[in-house]
Order: structure tokens, then sequence, then C-alpha cells
């Protein structure tokens, strides 16, 4: 496979996006649409995303599709693992704090809180996968 455009050709050659960007991508994705979902489920109702720390999950998968966007790797990775923190960070705070005010009783984790979590875990094994990648010669 050539890296290079035949000779006589004005346009260089594309090559796909690598796997840890699409992962990066689809993770983005997850947690944005997470945000907006309900968090935690009670007898009383449902306490969405955007009522808590789900503002700041959704402010996290913006930054994770500019690391998509981004030409330089170094900048992926670092908005990569920023997504994957703050995801994974304010979803397990937000289940440990509900758990320390009222215990197991009377709720249940919702699906917005599974996937910002999901999508935060997928983030930094994005982040991983670039780390990982090998520059060609």
């Amino acid at each position: 496979m050539a890296t290079t455009a035949p000779a006589g050709t004005a346009r260089p050659v594309r090559r796909g996006a690598h796997p840890g960007r699409r992962l990066l991508m689809g993770a983005s994705l997850l947690v944005m649409f997470g945000s907006f979902l309900p968090w935690i489920d009670t007898p009383v109702g449902l306490v969405t995303g955007m009522q808590g720390a789900g503002l700041w999950t959704f402010y996290a998968a913006a930054l994770g599709i500019a690391g998509v966007l981004v030409p330089f790797r170094s900048l992926a990775i670092a908005q990569a693992a920023a997504l994957g923190v703050a995801a994974v960070g304010l979803g397990t705070w937000q289940l440990l704090h509900l758990y320390l005010l009222v215990g197991l009783g009377g709720w249940t984790p919702g699906p917005g809180i599974v996937m910002v979590i999901g999508g935060g875990v997928a983030a930094l094994g994005a982040a991983w996968k670039l780390w990982r990648l090998v520059p060609a010669a």
C-alpha cells in the first residue's frame, strides 16, 4: 500500500481513520447522549443527568469530539483521557454520593449513567490505543 500519491497527481492518498479515533468518536457520542438521559430512577421520579453532573460530562464529550478532529496525536490522547476521567469520575462519584446518602433502597441507576460510565471507559481505551500507535518509519 503506497503512502504517497503517484507521480502527476495533485491530491495525496487518504488513509482511513485510526481505530483509536473511531473508538473515541463512539465514546464521545455515548457520553453525549447519556448526559441527557435519566441517571437515577427513584419512586418520586427520574433524575436526569442535566440536573447534576451531566452538564460537565456533556462538555467533556464535546472535547472528545474535538479530539477526533484535531490532527495532532498528542492532543487527541489528552482529550480522550480528559473525557474518560471526567465521565468515569463524575458518574462514579454520583453513584457513590447517592449510595452514601440513602443506601441501596429506593433507587436504581438509569440508562444515562450507565452510558456515561461505559463511554468513559471506551474513551480511556481510545486514549490507550492512540498512545500505543507506532509511527510509520
